[in-house]
């Protein structure tokens, strides 16, 4: 979602605190990183638009983005791809998901989950930004396992919990225009939690 709004969202997601979800996400995530070959950094990915080097600069992003609400300034300040980051975006990835694991589970550095923050689709609060996060990381990392040759499918609770909330943040209509999601596609025969997760924001397997 790209569009800018002022608006507050509080969709009606699963209460709790989704921070070890995200945390298990950003784990799964960081092995399929750590694991790709430097040989097919320029292999396509589901993503429209982003080769393996790229999506894996653009997961940095995804991590730049609630680790600038840990320390309580802008997250829409980090552009949509680190290109800082593109001579090695998969160390950057590892090293940056750790340091952000670590911010947010700090001692006395905890995040209201209440608060309000600014994301490209509204202001919403941090339990919903998380979601969101949640949500986009284990997209992504399935698309970046599909890319390069990795099991793209998270643990199947992890991914269901995703899916749920998913349905309630990205509805299935509209899509395209200020929604940036092609539409959703129906799952394969047998495909497994994240894959539908991915069909759901409209990815299919080339």
């Amino acid at each position: 979602m790209t569009n800018e709004t002022t608006s507050t969202i509080a969709p009606e997601i699963p209460a709790g605190d989704p921070r070890p979800l995200y945390f298990r996400a950003l784990d799964w995530v960081a092995a399929l990183a750590g694991a790709v070959p430097h040989d097919r950094m320029a292999d396509p990915t589901p993503c429209h638009g982003f080769d393996t080097r790229t999506l894996l600069a653009h997961l940095v992003t995804t991590v730049r983005r609630p680790a600038a609400i840990a320390a309580g300034t802008d997250p829409m300040a980090a552009p949509l791809v680190s290109e800082d980051v593109l001579p090695d975006p998969a160390t950057a990835y590892v090293a940056e998901a750790a340091a952000l694991r670590a911010a947010w589970s700090a001692p006395g550095g905890e995040v209201p989950l209440d608060r309000t923050v600014r994301l490209a689709f509204g202001e919403v609060p941090v339990r919903v930004a998380l979601w969101a996060f949640l949500n986009e990381t284990l997209v992504h990392g399935w698309d970046l396992a599909v890319a390069t040759g990795q099991n793209p499918e998270a643990d199947p609770d992890l991914a269901a919990a995703a899916l749920a909330a998913a349905r309630v943040l990205l509805p299935a209509e509209p899509r395209g225009g200020p929604v940036p999601f092609a539409a959703v596609v129906d799952p394969a025969p047998g495909a497994g939690p994240t894959e539908r997760l991915a069909n759901w924001s409209g990815r299919r397997r080339r």
